[in-house]
């Protein structure tokens, strides 16, 4: 029997039978699975918050997954990561990621580039993909992906943390966009913040739940908001981003 036979419009048995459970979710059914195969989507940084995107994304069924990361695992990296393995301390941590999401899924396809986002390579990756999830620990490298991002017309999750806040955006067509938000790094961001492995994972799979939706057209995205988890206090909040008219990526000076 092949996959059209099976009812599956391009999804071969084993992927209905793999995703049977999800397809039973409300306005998701096969077309959603269908286009969940049909997308690529690039992960910028795999480590808490971005292997926890990707791995919900690969058991979810998303056709192709870019892993941008470059360097080494270490072994304080290991409360967060759990793509990563101790065996695998001094190897590259995007090479280990793509192991594991292969094993998980192996009707996803897993491309690895060891690489961070920068000026000079942003515009690659975010061609590479039909939307991205920035899960970068330097704004310096989220709001570069989000101005290639819209540049390119391409929707992007941003996902971040900090000691017990995770904080989630989506940008879409149109705006607003990150820079409305944060218009320059904050000053005297450091590299390494208080990090606890369990936030790193909720706002990370909660990026991969924001992607899926945007790519199936089942539920509402976070679109020009701003949603804030105090896990400490176990408290929520959703904040309306204004679009702001002088922005340098989404107003009308940075889209001409």
């Amino acid at each position: 029997m092949n996959a059209d036979e099976s009812g599956g419009g391009g999804l071969h048995p084993d992927e209905l039978d793999r995703y049977s459970w999800q397809q039973s979710v409300a306005g998701f059914g096969v077309d959603g699975q269908r286009r969940l195969k049909a997308a690529g989507v690039l992960v910028s940084r795999v480590g808490g918050v971005g292997g926890a995107a990707a791995t919900y994304l690969a058991a979810a069924g998303v056709g192709r997954l870019v892993l941008a990361h470059a360097g080494n695992l270490r072994r304080n990296d290991l409360n967060r990561q759990t793509l990563m393995s101790t065996p695998g301390i001094g190897r590259p941590r995007v090479e280990q990621a793509a192991e594991r999401l292969r094993g998980l899924n192996p009707h996803v396809v897993v491309e690895t580039v060891p690489e961070n986002a920068t000026a000079d390579n942003a515009s690659r990756l975010v061609a590479r993909c039909d939307l991205v999830v920035s899960a970068a620990p330097l704004f310096a490298e989220r709001l570069l992906l989000n101005a290639e991002a819209v540049r390119q017309g391409k929707p992007l999750v941003d996902a971040a943390m900090y000691d017990a806040e995770a904080r989630l955006m989506s940008v879409l067509s149109g705006g607003p966009c990150l820079a409305c938000l944060y218009p320059a790094p904050p000053p005297h961001w450091r590299r390494e913040f208080p990090v606890l492995g369990a936030v790193a994972g909720t706002v990370g799979g909660l990026a991969a739940l924001e992607a899926i939706k945007i790519l199936t057209g089942c539920g509402v995205p976070l679109a020009g908001r701003l949603w804030t988890f105090d896990t400490a206090a176990m408290a929520c909040r959703t904040l309306t981003i204004p679009a702001r008219r002088e922005c340098p990526v989404c107003g009308p000076r940075g889209r001409a």
